[in-house]
């Protein structure tokens, strides 16, 4: 008895120590208000957006809310105002796998806001498929809208005194790299259809994130913009939902034992949205409210520069667009063989990555 009393407090003293050492992060304290500032936060209805969203709310800014699904977006209004007490939250429809839809979002937020303060490109997903305009699901959505949304926002960030762009990107941008080659005859960055290539891709786009954050920042030398990019963390969200039931199931006690909540997992956006002095540090990588290095591909100015040039040739309009895909895209289920799902989770599980 005496001997599984050790065992089970071992194993109790070694969970404490992995999850408080390796998976809990830091949390941003900050008696900041925004009132009269504007933040646009993507796809906020859900996960660490919402409660992105939702602090900013609370701190009196007005949040916009830029999401795909009109049911979802408007739920998460009602929730946000509801807790917040603040009627300036609101939904416009961003659909980030088509470049029209961004376009369009852009163009109405141009008309009908004279500011903007914080723009929170937090939106991501791991999923197979291919946008509206033919790029691969993780690199079209993860990247490229972003990218495009927030060179057509640039006037209005520029406009605005101190305005910050936050790229939430991820761990997991350590494994990954970016094939030109790949990009100019496949529109993707991974060539196969399985949960690993979904996983590669995700990788490859996290990294894009990193690199795209350190042009923007050159590009933005000498103006009072500036940028950062970020790992939330280990969190519990809806980012695998494409993934199939068991799949999910066989996550789910990993996650209820290790993965951080929403809340937990927005603390390192919030704190470079908001934390005071971090100008010098543009362009930068953050994680757990702290500076961290990126990879060594991450560092790379000429990378960075070239995918800028070819992210901009990307997102020229086509002269014929491929049909809008049905929200099946959205919803594949990705089924690859249990040994390559184990091995995608161990390699989250290991770099402390954001849940899918």
């Amino acid at each position: 008895m005496s001997v599984l009393l050790s065992v089970l407090v071992g194993v109790l003293a070694a969970y404490v120590l992995i999850y408080y050492s390796l998976f809990k992060g830091a949390r941003f304290k900050s008696n900041l208000t925004l009132k009269g500032k504007t933040a646009i936060v993507t796809g906020s209805n859900t996960g660490i957006g919402k409660t992105t969203a939702l602090d900013l709310a609370k701190r009196g800014a007005r949040v916009i809310l830029a999401c795909r699904n009109k049911q979802k977006a408007e739920a998460a209004v009602y929730d946000i105002r509801k807790e917040s007490g603040n009627p300036e939250v609101l939904y416009m429809h961003l659909d980030l796998a088509s470049l029209t839809s961004v376009r369009g979002f852009a163009e109405t937020f141009m008309k009908s806001e004279p500011r903007l303060d914080l723009l929170i490109n937090n939106a991501g997903l791991i999923a197979l498929g291919r946008t509206e305009d033919g790029f691969g699901m993780a690199f079209g959505v993860n990247h490229l809208g972003h990218f495009l949304l927030t060179l057509l926002l640039l006037d209005r960030l520029k406009q605005t005194e101190h305005s910050r762009v936050v790229n939430v990107s991820a761990l997991l941008h350590r494994l990954g790299s970016v094939d030109f080659n790949l990009l100019n005859t496949h529109k993707d960055l991974v060539t196969g259809q399985s949960s690993w290539h979904a996983f590669r891709a995700y990788c490859h786009s996290k990294l894009c994130n990193v690199l795209f954050t350190r042009e923007l920042a050159n590009r933005l030398e000498g103006t009072s913009v500036t940028c950062y990019c970020l790992h939330p963390g280990v969190i519990a969200t809806e980012i695998g939902r494409n993934m199939g039931v068991l799949q999910k199931l066989l996550s789910l006690p990993m996650s209820k034992l290790f993965f951080l909540d929403p809340e937990e997992g927005a603390q390192t956006t919030l704190y470079c949205a908001l934390q005071e002095g971090l100008e010098p540090l543009s362009g930068r990588y953050f994680s757990s409210c702290a500076l961290q290095n990126v990879s060594a591909h991450g560092r790379d100015d000429a990378l960075a520069k070239k995918l800028w040039e070819l992210s901009e040739r990307l997102c020229e309009p086509s002269e014929y667009p491929l049909n809008h895909p049905s929200d099946a895209a959205y919803n594949i289920t990705i089924s690859a063989d249990l040994f390559y799902f184990l091995r995608i989770r161990t390699l989250c599980f290991l770099m402390g990555e954001t849940a899918f």
